[in-house]
């Protein structure tokens, strides 16, 4: 059954927007439910529908019936380029590029939910996926964050799904990334064992640190190259984990003083700034000993410079050994080459 719950403008709402007045009235229901409510047509104004930006007068009868209820959401095929870098029956490995989404998410507008994540053009290629994930996650086994690109499996079938599933909770797939961090590491390899939980303050962060809802997590790292110059100092590692923790290299980076280059949401700038200095020229025959700064050179990569380089397993259903790789893309090697040829002028 339907409830109903009937309002009466004050004058003093006079002027207010419709949906704002519904927030303040309404207990524990959003804006964006208000909205749901609104576009549905579960409120009603002195009888009649009306939208958000209705201005109150004062005095107006409001009904609001039923509880606001997003669409379900399910994926569909969406025609966009995909990087294939192996394919059989039973399974695909892609290469997702940095600032697409693998599936959508239950806190995203309608439009958001449906278009342009991997799921929507791994449908359109693939056609038939596994459904062990459900309709918003079909074929999916794991996840790389929206600013990560490289390599990640997809299952076609339920039992090649999970079989994949059991492989990556026992750690027999191997996962190697390229990272570039910043600051000096002070040992050429190391290991990062620190649980890993979410931040109970800032939700949209983890937290590296012992806590009754933590997991393990372990991360190896080598570096691959030093630079430094006058954007500052950074290390080019490569980074093998063990598991796969929502955030796991970025929080484990950060937890030891050296974030990964863009990303901010654990301590790394959002640009680099590379402070130029020229010396003044002769003034009445003395040469100055002050420099005359100039506008600062600022560089920006705007994603984080983590790439899903490698992947090694056994394929589930074959046997076959499979060990896949995909370069860095055009936009982290020419960041690279940026710094490195800073430092060497």
């Amino acid at each position: 059954m339907n409830r109903e719950r009937i309002f009466e403008a004050p004058a003093e709402a006079r002027g207010q927007r419709l949906d704002r007045f519904l927030v303040s009235q309404l207990e524990g229901v959003s804006r964006s439910r208000v909205q749901l409510l609104l576009d549905q047509g579960k409120v009603q104004v002195n009888g009649g529908p009306s939208k958000p930006a209705f201005k109150l007068r004062g005095g107006e009868h409001i009904a609001v019936t039923g509880e606001p209820r997003p669409a379900p959401l399910k994926a569909e095929p969406e025609n966009i380029p995909l990087d294939v870098v192996y394919e059989d029956d039973d399974l695909a490995v892609v290469n997702k590029p940095a600032g697409m989404v693998v599936h959508a998410g239950a806190g995203q507008s309608a439009a958001a939910r449906s278009r342009g994540t991997l799921v929507n053009a791994l449908l359109y290629r693939f056609r038939n996926l596994s459904s062990a994930g459900g309709e918003l996650r079909p074929g999916i086994v794991h996840r790389l964050d929206k600013d990560t690109s490289g390599l990640l499996v997809v299952a076609k079938n339920d039992r090649a799904h999970a079989a994949l599933g059991a492989m990556f909770a026992s750690r027999l797939i191997q996962k190697t990334y390229i990272v570039l961090v910043h600051g000096a590491l002070q040992t050429e390899q190391g290991t990062i064992r620190a649980p890993v939980s979410r931040d109970p303050v800032r939700r949209t962060r983890m937290r590296a640190r012992a806590h009754q809802n933590a997991r393990a997590a372990v991360s190896h790292y080598e570096v691959l190259r030093r630079i430094s110059g006058p954007f500052g100092v950074f290390t080019l590692l490569g980074v093998r984990i063990e598991t796969g923790r929502t955030h796991q290299i970025r929080v484990h980076m950060a937890s030891i003083g050296h974030p990964v280059v863009g990303d901010t949401l654990y301590g790394a700038p959002g640009q680099l700034t590379r402070q130029t200095e020229r010396p003044m020229s002769r003034t009445s025959g003395t040469l100055q000993s002050r420099s005359r700064k100039v506008a600062p050179e600022r560089l920006k990569l705007g994603r984080n410079f983590l790439h899903a380089a490698r992947l090694a397993f056994t394929h589930p259903v074959t046997g076959k050994a499979l060990e896949l790789e995909a370069p860095l893309p055009q936009e982290l090697i020419q960041f690279l080459a940026r710094l490195e040829t800073a430092a060497s002028q």
